[in-house]
């Protein structure tokens, strides 16, 4: 079952996506109430909705499936590092393959599938990123992988909009992504229960979804979902390692490989070829099983520049 949300004429409504269209949930029933009631309960509520009239998809804006109480992103496409970290036939650092490596994001900053994004300020390096992500269905502390399973409740596409000028600024501080990561967003176009992918699972429990990135209707990057050097269990499981996840929750696969973002292709090809995200461009995603996301870039505010650090002082005593 897929689970949208949506604004028109100034109301937003949650329900469930037919070939037909939208179809109303109750009215101030939202998709995370729909979550933290568990997948069973939600594919009866979403049942009883598909009874009602159906709304065309072109009649409304569709926004982010759900508004999750954190937002977790991973690293977990070994092609991808090979080209953001390690260009040029580098080896991948040995601490990627010990254990997932994720970083929070803003969950503030979460945008619909057809809303216009705008280039950050100060940015000149605008950049896409293909994902998938999974939605956690249940609360959870220190769960293992087949624990983690249970905890599923489906899976969305998202783009992870990137400033790699302030991205690589900051991390070489040692510290972050946060600036470079926290202008937008997409979560979309609907969130799809985990029993809908199951067909897709293949023998060693990855998820071979297609997966495919355009700007402009140019195709610029295409992988499997598959292709993860963990399945999505086991990014839950780490997650919680320690403290807990909770229904709602969003974990980002981290970028796929093969074109999954312009910086991996600069990163392999050594120069800036496709070049940065400009105002204008349309970026489009499709998942199998997921849907589709598309996007225009659209110019920034301008803001004045940051202020630098002053020297340190070294006085020790007033």
């Amino acid at each position: 079952m897929r689970f949208a949300t949506w604004e028109s004429q100034g109301r937003v409504s949650a329900g469930v996506v037919s070939d037909a269209g939208l179809h109303e949930l109750p009215p101030r029933t939202t998709v995370l109430d729909l979550v933290r009631a568990g997948l069973p309960a939600a594919l009866e509520a979403g049942a009883a909705a598909l009874d009602g009239p159906a709304v065309p998809v072109e009649s409304v804006r569709l926004l982010p499936p759900l508004e999750p109480p954190t937002v977790r992103d991973f690293v977990a496409f070994e092609e991808h590092v090979e080209g953001m970290v390690a260009p040029g036939g580098e080896s991948v650092p040995p601490e990627w393959y010990q254990a997932p490596t994720f970083y929070f994001t803003n969950p503030y900053a979460l945008v619909g599938a057809h809303d216009d994004v705008a280039v950050p300020p100060g940015s000149q390096r605008f950049d896409f990123e293909l994902e998938v992500a999974v939605v956690v269905g249940r609360d959870g502390a220190s769960l293992s992988p087949e624990q983690a399973r249970d905890h599923v409740f489906g899976y969305t596409v998202l783009n992870d909009w990137s400033a790699r000028d302030l991205q690589m600024r900051e991390m070489a501080v040692k510290l972050g992504p946060a600036k470079g990561k926290d202008s937008a967003t997409t979560l979309g176009p609907w969130l799809v229960t985990a029993d809908e992918l199951e067909p897709y699972r293949d023998a060693d429990g990855f998820l071979a979804l297609d997966m495919r990135v355009s700007v402009n209707d140019t195709e610029i990057g295409h992988d499997l979902l598959s292709n993860m050097g963990w399945p999505f269990e086991e990014l839950i499981s780490y997650a919680s390692r320690g403290t807990e996840v909770r229904a709602g929750d969003v974990l980002g696969s981290g970028t796929c490989g093969n074109g999954g973002c312009l910086a991996e292709l600069w990163g392999i090809r050594g120069d800036a070829a496709p070049p940065p995200l400009r105002p204008g461009d349309v970026v489009g995603m499709t998942v199998e099983g997921l849907g589709t996301i598309r996007n225009r870039v659209v110019p920034g505010i301008d803001l004045p520049p940051v202020a630098p650090a002053r020297p340190r002082p070294r006085t020790r005593t007033r």
